[in-house]
């Protein structure tokens, strides 16, 4: 490895969803970029520009020999759910391990993704873990920016898009509970603006991702079947019930459509936090434009993430 030096950054899932855009922005900057991912022998939309190194958590020399000379790390790595040897503990284990790598490399700041409202108090494993590691960063005595982003919407994302996929091939659309809970989503590219913002900003901070609007649930999904033409015929049913129907969707498009802990996420109101607007994109002008395209594919979060391996890997933004 090369010396350190302050042009080199090291980004977590460089060819996943958001951190595919950080990329493209880092390196329209001028940065050199390393990248480490399960996906190394995966195409590499960025060529020589983006140097692929595998997590190598059971080998933490290595993670230290991939991160020296870096001047910054972008951490986007965590688990959406568990599957098979895949938990929310050995995530937060896995990431402790690259946190203490960084650090022995010589990292000098760190860029975390979180998630909006963690708490280690909470009974939901997905805020408790994204709450420890927020304060492992925060022990680590590097310097850091951690981000809290809440649903990011763009061409690739899971959430809007499959909720168009279903308004587009269902008759009905069921609703968990009264709907009202609020969802405050953030445009990709200006989630990952604030990531690339954040690796020369000075000090340590704390920021909530946020769009500039904030929607009930029920009129996020009324909102995506008038941009798509669809008549939005809905129905509302206790979350148990819901969570079996999307459960039972699921075997059929051989995926997770949404976890209980999503939902008791989604119903507590904790993708909603108050504030100002870090982001600039309205989801509601973003549909306008882009509503003959969403929702034409069902966004696969296993096919994205586990098809074509033996192995239970996690999940990058």
């Amino acid at each position: 490895m090369s010396e350190k030096t302050a042009d080199t950054i090291a980004i977590t899932g460089a060819f996943s969803y958001t951190g595919k855009y950080a990329t493209r922005l880092l390196l329209n900057r001028g940065y050199k970029i390393r990248t480490l991912t399960y996906h190394v022998d995966r195409n590499n939309p960025f060529g020589d520009k983006v140097q692929a190194f595998p997590f190598d958590f059971d080998h933490p020399d290595r993670l230290i020999q991939t991160l020296r000379g870096a001047s910054t790390l972008i951490n986007t790595y965590w688990v959406r759910f568990a599957r098979g040897k895949t938990t929310f503990e050995t995530a937060v284990q896995n990431t402790r391990t690259l946190i203490s790598a960084a650090k022995e490399a010589g990292v000098s700041r760190i860029v975390h993704v979180s998630i909006a409202n963690p708490s280690a108090e909470s009974p939901l494993s997905y805020y408790q873990g994204k709450a420890h590691l927020e304060r492992a960063v925060i022990d680590s005595g590097l310097s850091y920016t951690i981000l809290r982003p809440t649903v990011i919407f763009g061409l690739e994302d899971i959430l809007i898009n499959n909720i168009a996929w279903f308004i587009r091939h269902l008759p009905v659309f069921g609703i968990p509970g009264d709907g009202r809970y609020s969802i405050r989503p953030i445009y990709v590219e200006d989630m990952a603006r604030l990531i690339v913002d954040a690796v020369d900003q000075p000090g340590n901070t704390i920021c909530d991702a946020v769009g500039p609007e904030t929607f009930s649930f029920e009129e996020l999904v009324k909102l995506i079947a008038a941009q798509l033409g669809r008549p939005a015929r809905l129905v509302h049913l206790p979350m148990p019930l819901a969570y079996v129907a999307t459960f039972v969707t699921g075997w059929f498009v051989r995926d997770v459509v949404l976890t209980w802990e999503e939902y008791q996420g989604l119903m507590g109101n904790l993708l909603a936090p108050e504030g100002p607007a870090t982001g600039q994109t309205r989801l509601s002008d973003w549909l306008a434009e882009n509503h003959d395209h969403v929702g034409r594919r069902y966004a696969s979060e296993v096919a994205r993430h586990y098809a074509g391996s033996s192995q239970n890997r996690p999940t990058v933004r």
